[in-house]
């Protein structure tokens, strides 16, 4: 193999793998934010929420409620501090859009009572102006 052919078939490999690599930086930060999510959550943090949510973002709880934004960071500012904990955290790259799928853990109480919720979640995050959004969340509960 001549040098100038292997620069150029070094030239050709670096140019498909360059967006790989942007593809996996933008997934570990998309799921470093959903980490940042559940510390928000748990601590009633509508504010930080209300950062990494867009606008238009909408939420389906494990119960099949439906919200918009507004209404759920009042959910939040009124539910009690709870831990949340993400396992088996996937995440899909479709350009300008990431899908994470995973299962959740939560513990805390309710009106004095404690529970324990397990489910599965998507979580859709949108990236615009430089910035990662969450614009779609979905629960649903693992009953076994």
């Amino acid at each position: 193999m001549t040098p100038r052919r292997r620069v150029v078939l070094w030239m050709t490999a670096l140019f498909l793998y360059i967006p790989l690599l942007a593809q996996d930086s933008a997934k570990t930060r998309v799921l470093a934010l959903e980490n940042a999510w559940n510390e928000a959550e748990g601590n009633n943090d509508a504010n930080a929420l209300a950062v990494l949510t867009a606008p238009t973002f909408v939420y389906t709880d494990a119960d099949g409620n439906f919200m918009n934004k507004q209404q759920f960071l009042a959910s939040i500012r009124q539910s009690e501090p709870s831990h949340i904990v993400n396992e088996g955290m996937k995440a899909e790259s479709y350009g300008d859009t990431i899908v994470v799928t995973g299962t959740y853990r939560e513990q805390g109480s309710e009106n004095g009572k404690p529970f324990t919720h397990h489910g599965r979640f998507i979580d859709v995050w949108v990236e615009k102006d430089g910035q990662w959004l969450c614009v779609a969340s979905h629960e649903t509960p693992i009953m076994h």
